[in-house]
């Protein structure tokens, strides 16, 4: 796999642009806080011994996060619901202690993002919560029949990538990641590596959006090309191996065999989702960490969520509701870990 991320100069330049969105995040959170009716000084945004401050990429990582958030509840504290942050952004503020952990630490795609916001000195991962979701390139199966593509590289083709061309100008569009996502710059050091920057191009606008936009064109029978992971509502729709089909990355490097899935190279490791804390909040509260090493949700039960989701069931009570369902659901389990949580909260 080529780098992760851009040089770290131009990463560094783009967080300072970005840093005001994470101000204005904090100071709506900060807001919350001082409306609710939370009392004295432990309501403070920057430090609290019982407020706990969280952020997601997506509205679909709240499922994840209402879950492990309502297990801190049971143990005496107030969770914040979680701010929607972009990664960069949510991982720069866990090393600024300007929030506590996240349920969306994606495990390899943002070490860069770990080890420029302090690494193992600020902060630290725990185990999986999620295991082994995919990324990867997909196209509709009907022109990968049709004109035999099954790979990656034969997008250098310009008669081949005319065919994803949605705005005319000749070039593929590839639906690709948001700007402050890790995936953005493995893809656009794919079109580098694969010498595809003449007949594709990434388009990185709002994920959901675009990926509707997709399903639609699926649907009027027209190619589509788009780039999408798992756990995500999106290949329960547009199923693989049914209707779309994985594209091959052919390795650069050994390496990237890691990421090979049922004899298709997806061209991105297979990551482990996981909470990441800031490394001082969890040694001040010993009960948490043990929490946090404990919880983990099957990537069936994520997708499934996400897609009830796209059915309708999308407002935060919804997702509030879809955890307390699973969390009955899972009882006894969860339960014993909230068992194990207390016990190290005692010593």
């Amino acid at each position: 796999m080529g780098k992760l991320l851009p040089k770290p100069s131009g990463y560094a330049a783009r967080l300072v642009k970005r840093w005001p969105l994470l101000l204005g995040a904090l100071s709506s959170l900060a807001l919350f806080s001082s409306c609710s009716n939370f009392s004295n000084e432990r309501t403070s945004l920057v430090s609290s011994d019982k407020v706990i401050r969280s952020a997601y990429a997506s509205l679909e990582e709240l499922f994840q996060t209402e879950v492990i958030n309502i297990g801190l509840e049971q143990l005496g504290y107030t969770p914040i619901s979680g701010s929607e942050l972009e990664y960069d952004i949510i991982h720069q503020a866990l090393g600024r202690n300007y929030l506590d952990y996240t349920a969306v630490h994606w495990n390899p795609i943002h070490r860069d993002f770990f080890e420029e916001n302090g690494g193992h000195t600020e902060l630290k991962r725990l185990k999986p919560l999620i295991e082994n979701a995919l990324q990867g390139y997909l196209i509709d199966k009907a022109t990968s029949t049709s004109n035999n593509i099954s790979s990656l590289k034969q997008l250098a083709d310009p008669e081949i990538a005319k065919l994803f061309d949605t705005n005319g100008n000749g070039k593929a569009n590839l639906v690709g990641c948001p700007r402050g996502w890790a995936c953005r710059g493995v893809i656009e050091s794919h079109l580098d590596d694969y010498n595809l920057r003449a007949t594709v191009e990434q388009d990185s606008y709002e994920y959901n959006a675009s990926i509707e936009r997709t399903i639609q064109r699926y649907e009027a029978d027209e190619p589509v090309l788009y780039f999408t992971w798992t756990p995500l509502w999106v290949s329960s729709v547009l199923i693989p191996d049914q209707d779309v089909i994985w594209l091959d990355v052919p390795p650069l490097s050994p390496q990237q065999n890691e990421s090979v899935v049922n004899g298709t190279n997806l061209g991105f490791e297979i990551n482990q989702i996981q909470i990441l804390a800031n490394r001082n909040f969890l040694r001040e509260h010993p009960d948490i960490d043990r929490w946090f090493e404990l919880v983990s949700i099957p990537i069936t039960d994520v997708s499934l969520q996400n897609q009830r989701m796209r059915d309708g069931e999308n407002t935060p009570a919804d997702i509030r509701r879809h955890a307390e369902e699973w969390i009955q659901n899972n009882q006894g389990t969860f339960d014993s870990w909230l068992d194990d949580a207390k016990r190290v909260g005692k010593i």
